[in-house]
């Protein structure tokens, strides 16, 4: 067994959601899903299928970020993964219906930080064994760090 990582470094305003998913239905079902959650929602899909012909499918409504999404499930090579790279829409917003959707088995991770994706390789494939999402912690919330974080959630209408 041979551990590897994948570093991605996201483009600005996007969001990248990884999971575990399996056959090749996925893609278009992940791409009706989508596009029923948010309007204006923009994404690309790269799903690895994991036997057959053993390809990247993918879709999407915006080229770059299928195009984005299809290299980073390339690059990461694991079976049955699927990369949903966003704009316009933050995970919390397509999470549920996403989760709803048959095909997926769970999901790694949703984030718009840097994340190193973990894989272990075998003579038999790729295994994403975890992700880092973004940095560690530098200490623990004060009270005034709290009220910082209500405001912001209030600032961008998450809360009231």
């Amino acid at each position: 067994m041979e551990p590897k990582s994948f570093k991605i470094d996201l483009p600005a305003e996007t969001q990248i959601i990884l999971a575990q998913s399996h056959f090749i239905k996925t893609v278009e079902d992940v791409h009706e899903c989508l596009v029923n959650c948010v309007p204006n929602i923009k994404f690309g899909i790269g799903f690895c299928e994991a036997s057959g012909p053993c390809l990247v499918r993918h879709s999407g409504n915006d080229t770059e970020l299928e195009s984005l999404a299809t290299k980073y499930a390339n690059e990461i090579g694991s079976g049955h993964l699927l990369v949903v790279v966003l704009k316009n829409a933050y995970p919390l917003n397509v999470l549920p219906r996403l989760k709803d959707v048959p095909e997926i088995a769970s999901i790694y991770c949703a984030t718009a930080n840097p994340l190193e994706v973990l894989i272990m390789e075998t003579d038999h494939g790729r295994a994403v064994i975890g992700v880092i999402d973004g940095s560690t912690p530098k200490g623990v919330e004060k009270d005034e760090d709290a009220l910082e974080r209500k405001h912001f959630l209030r600032k961008i209408g998450y809360k009231f």
